[in-house]
């Protein structure tokens, strides 16, 4: 049996901690075994990556470290067909969506924020003085540190390197928490750190689960000067908790019960195209799919029966056949989560419009399959509308004003993500700039410029992540400040 280790001051080791099974979505298999790190093993992390702040890590120019991030993008992309498998094997998700988008962007993170890290300067300001000499001001920054990355299971390798190279360009170094059920391209990484050669340190890996494990080790642990975490909710609180012990900056990317938003002058191919993936892509375990959706009234029918065909269309079966078009969930526990809403809707009276339960998968009957679900008929007041699900459904009500569809998408706690669908530009910029979130998609979903700001609004998340915004959080800015 395969066994996974921790990776460690530039080595793999099994750890102390309690070993768990890796189990493949789509058959349920036991595909390896993983060795979790102890608070102990945590504290070796953490330990070597301060310690490589000041060895050849902290002593490198930003042109040396853009020259290793380069070459670790070409790392991934050398060993593309290992870091797809293990992707695959670790999520169930179809070898097509994980070709095309988990493996390159992975990737490419280091790349982008190579090219980030060389085009950002710092800011100077002249001041005058009483004795007329005047004096400079400018800024520098400086790495945090040690920053603790704790990953999600949806996008394992796109969502860590996305933290992970920006902290390394800025010079920082991590200690990485895979999520426990996606712990394999995390790892395979640290041999990918190894083959271009950065320091031993610089990149750890620490596999175990949350309270009393792993991750409450590494958020709580002293000397880690920064954390940053994408996952649910009630996780992010707990972490933001630890981290107010020691003053320490966050960033959180959380979860979210995103609206959609259908006016009567969409283009209805285009919208039913975009809200297909919103709604059902990745098996819907993606934090800025549409689990609410909103369509005036006029065309409501037509979206309706629409995306319920969309639903039906998805091929599934083995997630390395190309031709596979729908993966399983993540695992059987998150599979009776899903469920249980589809039970739940159902019982408070939802009009079931397409799936609403597990499809035979010839081969696979073990998997965590489930249908795309659509459903009309709920109050906004009904769990199904008001909390995340993180599965490949949605309710879709309608809506008859601007405003009401604006108050219809504003009312709810989080504040991640929306889509509006129109061919009014006037009303696209006008909606756009009412909906409280983090990210408006006019006419699209998911078309994502890395420079631009990503995270969320409410319980959404704090701060924000992506080009020059990364870099804020993984520095620190100091003025300096000459008298001439």
């Amino acid at each position: 049996m395969k066994q996974i280790n921790n990776f460690i001051n530039g080595q793999f080791v099994t750890g102390s901690g309690e070993a768990y099974e890796n189990r493949y979505p789509a058959t349920d298999e036991v595909i390896s075994i993983v060795n979790a790190a102890d608070k102990d093993d945590v504290d070796a992390a953490v330990t070597a990556a301060k310690k490589a702040l000041d060895g050849p890590w902290g002593r490198m120019s930003v042109a040396e470290r853009i020259a290793l991030l380069r070459k670790l993008a070409d790392g991934i992309q050398a060993r593309f067909d290992e870091f797809l498998e293990a992707e695959v094997r670790d999520t169930g998700k179809p070898v097509s969506i994980a070709s095309h988008i988990d493996i390159p962007r992975g990737a490419a993170n280091f790349n982008i924020f190579a090219d980030q890290i060389a085009a950002t300067g710092a800011e100077t300001f002249e001041m005058a003085t009483p004795d007329g000499n005047g004096a400079l001001n400018y800024s520098v920054r400086l790495p945090q540190g040690v920053i603790g990355v704790i990953c999600p299971w949806n996008l394992p390798l796109l969502l860590m390197t996305w933290k992970v190279a920006p902290a390394l360009a800025c010079g920082n170094t991590v200690v990485v928490k895979p999520s426990e059920e996606t712990p394999s391209t995390a790892t395979l990484l640290g041999e990918v750190m190894q083959s271009v050669g950065i320091p031993d340190g610089v990149y750890n890996v620490v596999h175990g689960f949350g309270p009393d494990s792993a991750g409450e080790f590494l958020t709580s642990h002293p000397d880690v000067d920064a954390l940053t975490f994408t996952g649910e909710t009630r996780t992010g609180e707990a972490i933001m908790q630890a981290a107010s012990k020691g003053v320490r900056p966050v960033s959180l990317e959380l979860g979210g019960k995103n609206p959609g938003v259908v006016f009567d002058d969409a283009d209805l191919d285009q919208t039913l195209e975009g809200l297909a993936r919103s709604c059902f892509v990745n098996t819907g375990q993606v934090c800025l799919g549409t689990e609410r959706l909103y369509v005036q009234r006029g065309i409501f029918d037509q979206v309706v029966e629409g995306l319920a065909d969309k639903a039906k269309s998805y091929a599934y079966g083995d997630p390395f056949n190309p031709d596979t078009t729908m993966g399983p969930l993540i695992s059987r526990k998150h599979l009776q989560k899903v469920q249980g809403y589809y039970d739940k809707a159902i019982s408070a009276g939802a009009t079931l419009i397409a799936g609403g339960g597990a499809p035979d998968v010839k081969g696979f009957e073990d998997g965590y399959w489930i249908q795309p679900t659509v459903w009309t008929g709920l109050s906004e007041q009904d769990a199904v509308v008001t909390e995340e699900i993180f599965g490949p459904c949605t309710h879709i009500t309608p809506f008859d004003t601007e405003e009401e569809a604006i108050h219809l998408a504003n009312n709810s706690p989080y504040g991640l993500a929306t889509s509006i669908w129109t061919t009014n530009l006037s009303r696209a910029h006008r909606v756009a700039g009412k909906i409280d979130v983090g990210i408006s998609w006019v006419n699209c979903w998911f078309l994502r410029d890395l420079r631009t700001p990503f995270g969320g609004a409410k319980r959404s998340g704090i701060g924000r992540e992506g080009g020059v915004h990364s870099l804020e959080f993984y520095t620190e800015l100091r003025n300096i400040c000459v008298k001439l």
